[in-house]
């Protein structure tokens, strides 16, 4: 990537000067405290990961996402204050399953911060889960990233999360495993809702359309099937052909409501829609948080709005 490698021979010196060049791009962090020696030092690569660790590391952390709410974690592009954190960082999260694999991005920001594994540990929050593939040209047999979809794989992030961050911080045990314990009764209890939710909804409405194909394991956890017009973000998106075939679904289904997603360009949804006459029946939350205070800032208010936006536009159709 052409700024990353452009910073590969910059001094450290000069990313230190060059970290207030943020302007621009809205990034999650601790707002409002400075650093804190006694405080571990916490880096995740996007926004659900930072949700997820802020609530088990609780105020023993101090913690700071790279990719920006709403923004697209596949296809990042570090700032120097982004280096300077990492570089920093006691302990680095990251999601592995091809997530951070866009243009190199994540490993090069790891080998230019000095993180091989001694100089603070680096975790893949997604150990554990049963990868999913993709199977578009030129990405067939790659994962698919979107785990924490499926709240289950959502439980397995946040039992990951306490344990690295008991092994990193041992003095902290008791109370990361107390807030992880709160944590994942919360996301246990919000599944079962989600089960109880869908189980109304007939089988043959049960077809989620989206953009990007988010919602492989989303859809194996709550027995929907998917359609979409590209399968990840890393590739083309809205090219002739994917619309072509998205639409040829829609109209053989009968697909009665379309989805767009927060973090992605609307207009190719905005075309199909046009194109088959239907209706996009709201917005949902995959690759990024919501904005502080706005609907779905959390990865469980996240996950609660998907739920009602989905069952609510099933169910009324």
């Amino acid at each position: 990537m052409k700024h990353l490698l452009k910073l590969f021979i910059t001094s450290l010196f000069a990313i230190v000067i060059l970290s207030g060049c943020s302007e621009g791009k809205e990034t999650v962090s601790e707002a409002g405290e400075e650093h804190k020696d006694d405080k571990l030092q916490v880096v995740t690569t996007y926004s659900i990961l930072y949700d997820i660790v802020k609530n088990i590391g609780g105020n023993q952390i101090e913690i700071h996402s790279l990719a920006p709410v709403g923004s697209n974690p596949h296809e990042f592009d570090p700032l120097p204050l982004d280096i300077q954190k990492t570089t920093d960082a006691d302990v680095v999260f990251y999601n592995g399953l091809n997530l951070e694999a866009g243009n190199s991005w994540f490993e090069e920001l790891i080998q230019t911060a000095g993180k091989n594994g001694e100089d603070g540990p680096v975790y893949r929050l997604s150990e554990g889960v049963e990868p999913k593939y993709l199977t578009s040209e030129g990405h067939e047999g790659e994962e698919d990233p979107h785990a924490w979809l499926d709240i289950r794989n959502g439980i397995k992030y946040a039992e990951n999360a306490r344990d690295a961050l008991i092994e990193v911080d041992p003095a902290n045990a008791d109370t990361y495993e107390k807030n992880a314990k709160e944590y994942i009764e919360k996301l246990q209890k919000l599944h079962q809702e989600a089960l109880e939710s869908f189980n109304k909804i007939p089988k043959e409405k049960r077809f989620l359309v989206t953009s990007e194909g988010a919602f492989k394991y989303f859809s194996d956890a709550y027995k929907f099937e998917a359609g979409y017009i590209w399968e990840i973000n890393a590739e083309n998106q809205g090219t002739p052909q994917q619309v072509k075939q998205i639409v040829d679904l829609i109209n053989e289904k009968e697909i009665p409501v379309l989805f767009v997603e927060t973090s992605i360009d609307p207009r190719s949804m905005e075309m199909v829609s046009t194109e088959t006459g239907v209706p996009i029946g709201g917005k949902l939350f995959t690759d990024s948080i919501g904005k502080p205070d706005e609907d779905g800032d959390s990865y469980i208010n996240m996950m609660e709005w998907n739920i009602d936006v989905i069952f609510e536009n099933l169910m009324k159709k």
